[in-house]
């Protein structure tokens, strides 16, 4: 038995390490959550969504996790997070920004509202700047760090989304990129994760999608559908000591889909 602890203790990658994760009560975040903490993590789950957000901790006692009700939007919610995170823990030494919506799906820039596009850009963009900003201040007098946000593939590529949401996401990966030139001489690295389509409950009803239709989007890497484990299996490595020397790195998990026009390819594809 004292060997297999040795071998499990070894195994869990964010021991004794404090991770916040905005958006951490579904999704994405929620998959995160529980991953983080089976690698030792502490993790304070930071949402909007409250009553989801207290039953995911509950489900993960007796390991250290907690809850704080969190407005990314609102620099005060997203202040007190950090704070609350350090002063139950002692530290932060992750921050993932993953809080985001997807808005409404309007094709024709015409019928864009100003008032909803400088929603998204708040939500996904601003809140990415608030909690990257309130993560620095504590990361920075403590010489370490690891900052992530969830960024999105159509952060690098065009007509994958809303004309708010891809605009957005472009400015995240910005912010990221600026962050981590800023921030690497402190010790603090910052880098983005950039899914594919995740079928969480944001996705699908933004493209009013059911599972069955999800399922037919994963055209170019056969027999692999992408699971919200996967991205929180992306951000385990980028927060942790193996991801020692990755800053201002966009980790794209897409199953190659930005590298192919399946327009205009000399190899074959099948049905």
């Amino acid at each position: 038995m004292g060997s297999v602890s040795l071998v499990s203790a070894a195994l869990r990658r964010l021991e004794g390490k404090v991770a916040l994760i905005t958006g951490g009560s579904s999704g994405i975040g929620e998959s995160t959550a529980r991953l983080f903490v089976k690698h030792g993590a502490k993790v304070v789950i930071a949402d909007i969504q409250d009553e989801l957000g207290h039953s995911v901790c509950k489900e993960l006692e007796p390991e250290p996790a907690s809850f704080i009700h969190c407005d990314v939007t609102q620099e005060k919610d997203v202040e007190n997070a950090v704070n609350t995170a350090v002063s139950k823990y002692g530290k932060l030494d992750i921050m993932f920004n993953n809080a985001g919506t997807g808005g409404t799906p309007k094709t024709n820039i015409l019928e864009n509202d100003k008032a909803e596009f400088e929603k998204i850009i708040c939500a996904n963009l601003v809140g990415a700047f608030l909690g990257t900003k309130h993560a620095a201040r504590v990361m920075i007098p403590a010489r370490r760090g690891s900052i992530i946000t969830t960024a999105s593939v159509c952060a690098i590529i065009g007509g994958g989304s809303s004309h708010a949401y891809t605009s957005s996401k472009h400015g995240v990966l910005g912010l990221m990129r600026n962050t981590a030139v800023e921030l690497g001489q402190y010790g603090i690295r910052v880098n983005c994760v950039s899914p594919y389509a995740v079928p969480t409950p944001l996705f699908k009803n933004f493209f009013k999608m059911n599972d069955d239709e999800v399922s037919c989007i994963y055209s170019n890497l056969k027999e692999a559908v992408l699971e919200a484990e996967d991205i929180a299996e992306a951000a385990l490595y980028l927060g942790s000591d193996e991801s020692k020397y990755v800053s201002g790195h966009n980790l794209v998990v897409d199953g190659g889909f930005t590298i192919v026009n399946p327009g205009f390819c000399m190899f074959p594809r099948s049905s």
